[in-house]
């Protein structure tokens, strides 16, 4: 039988090393690393080996050379919000394994002889190879209708500069092309979000995208096969139904995306105050908000307590009032 828990920290499930360093540490919360190492007898790499699964777990952080440890209150906080999160992704994949179970045996099933009649074959093909760009360039300008865009993270060069003058070209002779992006885009790719921009094409954002997608026109649809965020295989399908519910998909994220900002700068910095306001007032935590730009944690609250800083708050609902005062959002 195990002996029962000596601290908060071991009563988590934390080894003895763990425990032994928080408690060493937890008074000199703060401090340079390098202080508080010294003053335990241990180097720097030394100290962070024992607090590495409290690193983890983000109850002890490192910023800027500085060492920060959450009380023990704080410390539990911190993992009952992990094991909620951990808890709804596990029942999301879970509904997720159960609504695909039926396509374990989808592939096999047929109507039945004298249950349908004119049974036709789908107007569409499944393909590989080949030059993406190319393949979009000739559907394209042999097209007529508005283009719809998802693009997760189909913004990096050199394909990307083909892409945009290919929008370019066909919002010149009339046409409408509109994208969807992740937020992370402002970070990741502020330079295709302007080039994009430039070239007439209407953006807006979403904290994340499912797949990879464009309609053309009232023509066709072009998806990964299955959905996902890569080149090929790709399924390509004229079948009209399709189209029309690829571009009601399309036209409901349109709807809940939040506009580029026209007046924003090369870098969407207006466009990323917005996003964080949007966030804070939903209530989302710090690490989800880090996760759907893709970038650190320390770099969310950064941003974070500069934005506070530029509204004069003391407290996030007070950023929140101050914001709406100023019709920030």
């Amino acid at each position: 039988m195990a002996p029962p828990p000596e601290s908060v920290i071991s009563a988590l499930g934390f080894g003895k090393a763990a425990d032994r360093a928080y408690h060493q540490v937890l008074p000199q919360s703060g401090r340079e690393l390098v202080s508080v190492a010294q003053s335990v007898l241990l180097t720097p790499e030394e100290l962070l080996r024992d607090l590495a699964p409290l690193v983890e777990m983000g109850i002890v952080t490192c910023e800027e050379s500085r060492i920060f440890v959450l009380g023990p209150g704080e410390a539990v906080a911190r993992l009952v919000t992990l094991g909620a999160e951990s808890a709804a992704s596990a029942h999301e994949r879970l509904d997720a394994v159960a609504r695909a179970l039926p396509y374990l045996t989808a592939t096999t099933v047929r109507p039945a002889d004298g249950e349908v009649e004119d049974v036709h074959p789908v107007d569409g093909e499944i393909s590989s190879g080949g030059n993406p760009v190319q393949l979009l360039a000739s559907l394209i300008s042999n097209s007529k209708g508005d283009l719809l865009w998802l693009r997760p993270d189909q913004f990096r060069k050199p394909r990307e500069d083909a892409m945009a003058q290919i929008v370019g070209e066909q919002i010149a002779k009339g046409r409408r092309s509109r994208a969807i992006y992740p937020v992370r885009a402002l970070t990741e790719a502020p330079q295709t979000l302007a080039l994009r921009a430039s070239v007439g094409e209407e953006i807006r954002l979403m904290p994340q995208l499912p797949t990879r997608m464009i309609v053309i026109g009232t023509t066709h649809v072009v998806l990964p096969e299955p959905l996902g965020q890569y080149d090929e295989p790709r399924s390509l399908v004229r079948q009209r139904g399709w189209v029309q519910a690829m571009t009601l998909w399309f036209e409901s994220m349109w709807d809940k995306a939040s506009p580029l900002s026209a007046s924003a700068s090369g870098r969407g910095a207006g466009d990323l105050r917005t996003f964080l306001l949007q966030q804070l007032a939903s209530g989302a935590q710090d690490e989800q908000i880090a996760r759907r730009l893709g970038v650190s944690l320390r770099t969310v609250r950064r941003r974070v307590a500069d934005l506070m800083t530029d509204l004069g708050a003391d407290s996030r609902f007070q950023a929140g009032v101050e914001a709406a005062k100023r019709g920030w959002i």
